[in-house]
């Protein structure tokens, strides 16, 4: 019994599923040059808060052209908040080298992931990022599927999420982009990488 479910057809598709990526970059959307302003027109993040400062601010949203326009910028994109990679290795590989992108005159190190902006807010505190570290929710998928770097994580029961991957942006335009081959992986999009590549 124990070979037929470790042969089971429906289990080795479950775990390829879980597997993911390994033609992202095939279909992705962003590389290098790319603006990626262009790449999302008209979208929108929605900053991580609390409920209450959702309410205050009448749930506003941050314009993906306002948080590039004229910077330079690090944006690591990620599956989910709470997950393991996430949160063990992924957040705190950049919350431990914020000073280095700071002297390299980055003005922004962004984690976005599709989340809303309050789980999103709830797991930066608790993993104690929020300081370093500005994150934000893509609560509906929009921005990451703009970019090509959706996926289908409902095998690992997350549903429509995030490919692993890392960018460097100046002014909009994407100097350096990153993705793994599979989003339990972390070889490429970690801090030291695009530190290298800034």
């Amino acid at each position: 019994m124990a070979m037929f479910i470790r042969n089971s057809p429906a289990l080795r598709s479950a775990a390829n599923s879980v597997r993911i990526g390994v033609f992202s970059m095939a279909y992705s959307k962003l590389s290098e040059g790319t603006d990626i302003t262009s790449a999302a027109p008209g979208v929108s993040l929605q900053k991580a808060r609390t409920w209450d400062e959702g309410l205050s601010s009448n749930f506003s949203t941050t314009p993906v052209t306002d948080i590039f326009k004229g910077k330079k910028v690090v944006i690591f994109g990620l599956p989910g908040a709470y997950t393991g990679v996430c949160s063990h290795q992924h957040v705190p590989s950049y919350k431990n080298q914020i000073d280095k992108f700071k002297a390299k005159g980055i003005d922004s190190v962004i984690c976005v992931s599709v989340n809303d902006p309050f789980t999103i807010n709830g797991w930066a505190e608790k993993i104690g990022a929020k300081d370093a570290i500005e994150f934000y929710g893509d609560f509906d998928g929009k921005f990451i599927k703009s970019l090509g770097l959706d996926k289908d994580l409902s095998a690992a029961l997350l549903g429509p999420r995030s490919e692993r991957w890392s960018a460097y942006v100046e002014d909009g335009k994407v100097k350096a982009v990153n993705v793994e081959e599979a989003p339990s992986d972390f070889k490429v999009t970690g801090a030291e990488v695009i530190l290298g590549q800034i």
